[in-house]
């Protein structure tokens, strides 16, 4: 019998779990999830809160999930994965950052894009990211962000269906932008992605289309026994 992989996911609030659950619920594969929603509260709302003090809670955070005898730590905050130094880190356990197979995505695509947040403070750290992958991979970028204002506070608060509808009604106005490819920059913003693309027939990008085909290849999952 083969033996379940074992990944541990390391999120910024408690409704990014269900997501992660969906998406590997075919899968062979074990999941143990630690959340942290403290951090990425003081990360945003705490003007003395000091990127030293974030950076050595995410490290801590990180090698404390790593002696979990895992196979693999998924990181589902952007904001966490802008956070983390991986130089200073002592272990050996591989490091699998959402947004990476999402901007590989978004490198392949030449005509002109808008990506869309929810979360002002995670925009910076993530377009830095994006821009310098991109500059690796020798691409160009046509790229517009658009944040999704005062809606961010509804997830944090538990609202997530208001914080959905906020989402679907933003989307469903620029859909019809027809040279334009959109994507949703953060987990917590998928479902309403999902509900649009249902609605309208029109493609919207998100990191879990993009997270579990590289995970199943990085990991070699199988497919649960039916």
């Amino acid at each position: 019998m083969e033996l379940r992989k074992r990944l541990g996911c390391l999120h910024a609030h408690y409704s990014n779990i269900e997501y992660i659950e969906n998406a590997f619920s075919t899968f062979n594969i074990e999941l143990i999830h630690f959340v942290d929603p403290a951090l990425m509260y003081r990360v945003t709302f705490d003007e003395n809160y000091q990127e030293s003090d974030a950076q050595n809670k995410v490290k801590e955070q990180i090698e404390w999930i790593a002696q979990c005898n895992v196979d693999a730590i998924l990181i589902t905050c952007t904001n966490y994965i802008a956070i983390l130094q991986e130089d200073q880190l002592s272990i050996s356990v591989p490091i699998i950052k959402i947004d990476e197979p999402f901007f590989e995505f978004i490198c392949s695509i030449q005509q002109p894009q808008t990506i869309l947040f929810t979360n002002p403070a995670t925009v910076e750290g993530t377009m830095e990211r994006l821009k310098h992958y991109a500059n690796n991979q020798k691409k160009s970028l046509n790229v517009e962000v658009i944040v999704i204002n005062n809606t961010f506070e509804l997830i944090m608060q538990g609202l997530k269906e208001e914080y959905n509808q906020e989402i679907s009604k933003f989307l469903e106005q620029i859909i019809n932008d027809k040279n334009k490819v959109i994507s949703v920059a953060q987990l917590s913003m998928v479902d309403a992605s999902q509900q649009v693309e249902d609605k309208t027939s029109k493609t919207i990008i998100n990191p879990l289309k993009t997270l579990v085909s590289s995970i199943v290849n990085q990991l070699e999952l199988g497919e649960k026994n039916q």
